[in-house]
């Protein structure tokens, strides 16, 4: 397992993370705990997790907390051994200081976080969703607090534009407070609209860790076209999560499809190394139900692709468009 340096933090990570977004359910937690364990034991160290993460259960508004008691179950006598991650921001209940980046809910949730997971510090603590409403500099100030009482070690943005990642430098810088060190983006060969934001995290030395990377199994070629979904698969159990398996999009997991053949590697390997290709990323965020799942994503890690690979996976998939270049080309 080759390590890698989370953004400016200092924190070496594997370069796949374990997510924990299905752990209760389908995952229970006898089999999540399994799973955690048969992770660390393969060389991941990295676990991310949320406050409202509790498996498909999971509604706008319902408290959360499941996926955050199994992590702490499962690290009694291994936390030295993890870098965790979890976060705040989406509603946990049904009252205005229930959901948020507001100095109220961030204290307490962090607070909350810290009960669960059975830990007196978080490793990254990240802020889950902008928040129209409140001044980033009230969230950022917040963070400070929780840092500076040691219960907090580093800071990372989740589904945050570029733009509002400088921001946060910027305040950073004029107050003091916690630099970022992390963004968490939905990224993958199918979603790429956060694509162009990869060079500006590569400039200000900010570890990209993209979730979805295997588009909620759509690249891991269990999906043929003209045939029904696998029942233990993600289309199968919440369909609403996951999107539709039309034609179009069949075309672009078919070409994919044909430059893992071509590697004679499984789709799941080469739409992981993709990513992990990708500027500034440290560890794609990889939820699992079974160990062979966790043995393909560090198996991925080890995937190289070619340029010409890389050309063929454009073609197939490409990036948002860009401006051209009037002035270099």
């Amino acid at each position: 397992m080759q390590y890698r340096n989370l953004g400016s933090s200092g924190l070496l990570v594997s370069p796949i993370c374990l997510g924990t977004m299905t752990f209760g359910a389908p995952v229970g937690e006898a089999d999540s705990i399994k799973l955690i364990h048969a992770a660390m034991d393969r060389g991941i160290n990295f676990i991310d997790t949320a406050n409202v993460y509790e498996g498909y259960k999971r509604f706008l508004g319902s408290p959360g907390g499941v996926a955050e008691e199994i992590v702490g179950n499962a690290l009694i006598g291994r936390r030295d051994k993890a870098i965790l991650a979890t976060k705040v921001a989406a509603p946990v209940g049904p009252g205005p200081q229930d959901r948020g980046l507001s100095a109220t809910h961030i204290l307490r949730e962090v607070d909350r976080s810290l009960q669960r997971l059975k830990t007196d510090y978080i490793d990254l603590y990240i802020l889950h969703w902008p928040d129209k409403e409140v001044p980033l500099e009230t969230s950022l100030a917040a963070v400070d607090q929780a840092v500076k009482a040691g219960k907090v070690r580093y800071l990372g943005l989740s589904n945050h534009y570029g733009w509002q990642i400088c921001e946060s430098l910027w305040l950073a810088e004029r107050h003091g407070w916690p630099r970022v060190v992390s963004s968490q983006i939905p990224l993958s060969l199918l979603r790429r609209e956060f694509h162009h934001d990869l060079a500006f995290c590569r400039k200000h030395n900010i570890g990209v860790t993209p979730y979805q990377a295997l588009q909620s199994g759509l690249l891991t070629g269990k999906y043929r076209r003209g045939l029904p979904p696998p029942t233990d698969s993600r289309a199968a159990e919440k369909p609403d999560w996951i999107w539709k398996l039309e034609a179009p999009l069949f075309d672009r997991l078919e070409r994919a499809e044909s430059v893992a053949k071509e590697l004679g590697v499984p789709m799941s390997q080469l739409a992981l190394a993709w990513t992990l290709t990708q500027p500034s990323v440290t560890s794609p965020i990889v939820g699992v139900k079974r160990l062979d799942q966790i043995e393909d994503a560090i198996a991925a890690a080890s995937v190289k692709l070619t340029a010409d690979h890389v050309k063929q996976l454009d073609a197939a998939c490409p990036p948002p468009w860009t401006q051209n270049d009037p002035v270099r080309g």
